[in-house]
């Protein structure tokens, strides 16, 4: 059986790489792992194939002796939200950011954290022989709906705004995926005036790419500002993802995002903020200012440095397009993103990008690429001989991080991480330097050295995206 499991669960192509039979053996592992007793609650996002594998999975989680749940369409945090509030296993069925044609599935445990890699391990050596549980231990099907309706009411009641200086214009991207209803129906019950784009749900992602990059996104700023908004949020397939746009100046880098969470959730109480390998100065710059500790983790995975260390010991934990505040849960959230958002532009009367400003959070010259080669089988020929290109490349580093790939440091505060994706196969950078000559610097020679290493392989780009 290859590994299924990637940097956040689990995501393959249909039907060549997933199917409904491996969704009902998924079920049956996931079953025989929490004890093959209890509850699973299950959602989907829009495509085309998400239902099928959602009755698919919930087949073995009841063959296994699960009782199953069914919300239906609604976002990845719903699933994480019901887990911990109810006690019950969360699935979504989704590929989050990816292409249609791919899908998969994530996983919570009882306590709302996402399945660790331990327990991945095990669910992939379970499904070469699993089996259904005696006829017995069948359980039942229910429709569980109003889960979302909850989530809603409950998210809502943490984030109410303490003064209403601003009845703040919002446009929100949902990019025909699962949260069309749930992000437009919280910020308007926080009092926001919320205009939705691309908000009718569609598996075949029609109006753009799921993945809320730059690149995209900033395509779309002539319809964002027909609307004059203070702000623009634009999400994943399943939202557990949020990117931050200004309507003027366009997108704003995930890392001044995260680094304004900190400014405000250090406000409340100094602690350790646990960041991904990719985040960039700016967040050390403000964690240190706030009194706060940073921590660099696996991407991906800083739930589970979060479960290690405990909830209560971690102020917030976070990657570019992810957020995980304890006081909500241990797990990623999107929509609850927007929310904090909101509250801060309702009570201080100000744009967005203003706020960041007042907040002396600074925007440092960064730069993001994903590189798919052609044949895929040189991703890690050309990977491999480009980090040792990089020992010397772009000078001698003063520090190399090899927890998630290769993160190369300079003295002058320039650094690149250089690593292999888990959801596709593609080979990703991510750069930022002290000011634009150095980051060109960076950009030019790293690119010329992979199209140059691409060749010597007789290997091609097939495909390069930036942001």
């Amino acid at each position: 059986m290859p590994k299924l499991f990637g940097t956040a669960g689990i995501r393959k192509i249909y039907p060549t790489q997933i199917d409904p039979v491996l969704a009902y053996k998924l079920g049956l592992a996931v079953a025989e792992v929490i004890g093959n007793k209890g509850v699973a609650y299950i959602v989907h996002d829009t495509r085309t194939t998400s239902p099928l594998l959602s009755l698919a999975i919930m087949s073995g989680l009841m063959a296994g002796g699960l009782d199953a749940g069914y919300i239906g369409l609604a976002p990845t945090p719903i699933a994480a939200y019901a887990s911990l509030w109810h006690g019950v296993v969360g699935v979504s069925v989704t590929a989050s950011h990816n292409p249609p044609e791919y899908n998969g599935f994530k996983f919570y445990d009882q306590d709302g954290y996402e399945f660790t890699r331990p327990l991945e391990k095990r669910i992939e050596e379970l499904l070469e022989n699993i089996t259904p549980r005696d006829w017995r231990q069948a359980r039942n099907f229910f429709y569980a709906k109003e889960i979302i309706d909850e989530y809603i009411e409950e998210l809502v009641s943490r984030l109410v705004p303490e003064k209403k200086t601003h009845v703040p214009k919002i446009v929100v991207d949902v990019a025909n995926g699962a949260s069309y209803y749930v992000t437009p129906t919280v910020l308007r019950k926080m009092g926001a005036i919320v205009y939705t784009v691309n908000a009718n749900p569609d598996g075949y992602f029609i109006a753009r790419p799921p993945e809320p990059r730059k690149d995209v996104l900033e395509s779309f700023l002539p319809v964002y500002r027909g609307f004059n908004p203070d702000v623009v949020f634009a999400h994943d397939g399943d939202a557990d993802r949020l990117a931050v746009l200004d309507p003027l100046h366009g997108f704003i880098r995930q890392e001044r995002v995260i680094a304004f969470y900190a400014y405000i959730l250090l406000q409340e109480r100094k602690g350790t903020v646990v960041v991904s390998i990719d985040t960039g100065r700016v967040v050390d710059d403000i964690v240190e200012e706030m009194g706060g500790h940073i921590e660099r983790y696996v991407l991906g995975k800083t739930h589970e440095r979060v479960k290690e260390l405990g909830s209560s010991n971690i102020v917030l934990a976070a990657e570019p397009w992810k957020l995980i505040d304890p006081r909500w849960g241990p797990w990623v959230d999107g929509i609850w993103q927007t929310a904090l958002i909101t509250k801060t532009i309702i009570e201080e009367g100000k744009s967005f990008l203003k706020i960041l400003e007042e907040y002396n959070i600074p925007d440092y010259p960064w730069d993001r690429r994903s590189y798919l080669l052609e044949p895929i089988s040189a991703r890690d020929i050309v990977y491999n001989e480009l980090v040792n290109e990089l020992n010397s490349l772009l000078g001698d580093p003063i520090k190399v991080i090899t927890i998630d790939g290769y993160r190369f440091e300079y003295k002058d505060r320039s650094w690149i991480l250089v690593r292999k994706s888990g959801t596709e196969p593609k080979i990703r950078l991510y750069m930022e330097a002290p000011n634009e000559n150095r980051l060109l610097e960076m950009i030019n020679k790293v690119d010329n050295k992979v199209v140059e290493i691409t060749k010597k392989y007789n290997a091609k780009i097939k495909e390069k995206t930036i942001g």
